[in-house]
């Protein structure tokens, strides 16, 4: 490819809207063109790196068993009601009708759409397990979308799901996707870690996350991690506390007056003691039904937990004039910092649900909202003073240095961007659906299913973000949209043209992906633009040449070297060649 006939036009500098190194690097790069918020044109460039990746993702799922296939875009409600998930998606789901009125959603996932393959297509446990992946575009109307590719609305995905007729064959699956995973990231050139993580939306028992960690400002979850291999994302992590000071010293049960003590900080200053001895109260709304969490003052809520404690989908703190809503409604007139438990029934047309975290169980002659201004309820017990609610499950947000659950060491937190996840299924859909096979004898069986997700898009914009500098792009070789650059110094000096000429035909002859920069522009700029698109080598023909030598330069390294001509060919061709061994 000519550099001047490439369509592909750098900015100078970074666009305003971009948060991101990713985000930015692709727009100023010329990769991707803003469309629509979230929704991004996908230009030459960007195209040649996404096809890329889809064909390592192809080759390992074809090697690990599964087969492709593609599912329409757009899905009729009927099959979402059948899964239970048209009034439960939440407002990620974009809904529209055709011009007959027939309600229709965008796909932000598969799981109906295979689900009902399945079932009109594996009628015997003979034509079991099977697992069936796409390569397709996504659509999720996220409610702030940002971070360019990480997190927009249209975004591209492969997406897998494995039928089977036991657990066994599910976790055998799900070991084997697992391990193609492993290969699709390796040779993409990221380093990733599998992580614990929450279901959320897809559901299933149990799930995992690929995360790619990186220390920018894209990383979207706190991994929290281990020597001995435990790893979990924040939403998922669970840890054990040290031992500490949980009992307060009154010696019985008693109100106080607390005035202006709105803060977990200006309680412990004014009663002259440690937040551990507190039982906080938080107020949130899921899914429009208010629901209290109940946590050790000195410990935060992870939400994420929190609504799934509860079988919620959408999850937000309460405003402080709903708070004085609930309160008034209840016959209370407390503010926020004197929130309770005890008394508040119901808010909003439904009733006022109470979970309790792991922390608060065990405390004694503790510190508590009471519902009214100004006062708290210090030397309380459970079911003596106030009734412990029904609910006391893990809510509670991980943090660094708590002990590890598996070995007890201090866990570790790093950031992380998800680029795969795998899910046990189980009978989530298939039941629900009737999609189910004859077994040996004859009876019908729900599938026990998986689901195994890439994100295709994720995965460009995460190696960017694990691999770039103050000047642009470093591409892995495996995934770069085109291996090399040949850079003639002057497009005037006929030495100059003829031997980078001969060495584009050289390389395009070998295989390589390579453009030959053409343009009548300084060197300068060529160079800049070299470095930021990413190409992983640059062969600049010279002055040098009239000594029978080429600059040559690898993107990752500042090292130049002055080599022949043909040795900078070899040693291009080489990497290439090695990248499909």
């Amino acid at each position: 490819m000519k550099m001047s006939k490439l369509f592909v036009q750098t900015l100078r500098e970074f666009p305003s809207d971009a948060e991101v190194i990713s985000h930015k690097l692709l727009i100023r790069a010329g990769y991707i063109r803003k469309l629509a918020m979230g929704v991004y044109n996908y230009l030459p460039l960007m195209w040649r790196v996404i096809r890329k990746i889809e064909n390592i993702i192809r080759e390992e799922m074809d090697k690990a068993g599964a087969q492709e296939l593609l599912m329409p875009f757009v899905q009729p409600k009927e099959l979402w009601e059948e899964s239970g998930r048209w009034g439960a998606y939440g407002g990620e789901l974009m809904r529209l009708k055709d011009r007959h009125g027939r309600e229709m959603c965008l796909g932000p996932t598969h799981e109906e759409i295979i689900t009902s393959i399945a079932r009109d297509g594996l009628k015997s446990y003979k034509q079991l397990p099977v697992n069936l992946y796409q390569i397709q575009s996504k659509f999720r109307d996220e409610r702030r979308p940002r971070f360019g590719l990480l997190r927009g609305r249209e975004f591209i995905m492969k997406d897998a799901y494995s039928f089977g007729t036991s657990q066994e064959e599910l976790e055998k699956e799900y070991q084997n996707m697992w391990n193609a995973y492993t290969k699709i990231f390796k040779r993409c050139g990221l380093d990733t870690k599998a992580v614990q993580s929450d279901s959320g939306a897809i559901g299933g028992s149990v799930s995992h996350e690929f995360m790619v960690i990186t220390d920018t400002d894209a990383g979207e979850n706190d991994v929290f991690y281990c020597e001995c291999d435990y790893a979990a994302n924040s939403n998922h992590a669970v840890s054990v506390l040290e031992e500490t000071n949980t009992a307060g010293s009154w010696k019985e049960a008693q109100i106080l007056d607390t005035p202006n003590t709105h803060s977990i900080d200006e309680l412990c200053e004014f009663l002259k003691i440690p937040a551990t001895v507190i039982v906080k109260t938080l107020v949130y709304i899921i899914d429009k039904k208010p629901v209290l969490a109940l946590i050790r003052a000195d410990r935060q809520v992870e939400e994420t937990k929190l609504m799934n404690s509860v079988g919620g989908n959408d999850i937000r703190i309460a405003t402080s004039g709903e708070i004085e809503e609930m309160m008034s409604i209840n016959g209370y007139d407390a503010e926020k910092g004197f929130i309770g438990p005890d008394g508040l029934k119901e808010y909003n047309g439904y009733p006022v649900t109470v979970v309790a975290d792991e922390t608060v169980k065990n405390m004694k002659n503790f510190v508590i909202g009471i519902n009214k201004k100004d006062k708290h309820g210090v030397g309380y017990n459970w079911e003596k003073d106030i009734k412990l609610p029904e609910i006391v499950t893990d809510i509670r947000l991980t943090e660094a240095g708590d002990k590890c659950p598996v070995c007890g060491k201090p866990l570790k937190v790093t950031r992380g961007i998800e680029v795969g996840n795998i899910f046990q299924l189980g009978t989530k859909y298939s039941k629900p659906m009737n999609a189910v096979y004859l077994d040996r004898n004859g009876k019908s069986q729900p599938y026990i299913m998986g689901c195994y997700g890439i994100g295709v898009t994720r995965t460009a914009a995460a190696a960017i973000e694990a691999h770039h500098d103050e000047h642009g792009i470093i591409w892995p070789l495996s995934i770069a949209p085109y291996h090399a650059v040949v850079i003639p110094v002057s497009t005037k000096d006929e030495l100059q043209m003829k031997v980078a000429n001969d060495l584009y035909q050289t390389l395009l002859k070998h295989g390589v992906e390579v453009v030959i920069d053409d343009r009548d522009e300084r060197a300068g700029v060529k160079f800049k633009d070299a470095d930021l698109i990413g190409f992983p080598y640059r062969i600049t023909v010279g002055k040098t040449i009239t000594d029978g030598l080429v600059e040559f330069k690898e993107r990752n390294s500042d090292e130049l070297k002055n080599i022949k001509p043909e040795d900078a060919a070899e040693i291009v061709i080489t990497a290439v060649h090695e990248l499909v061994k």
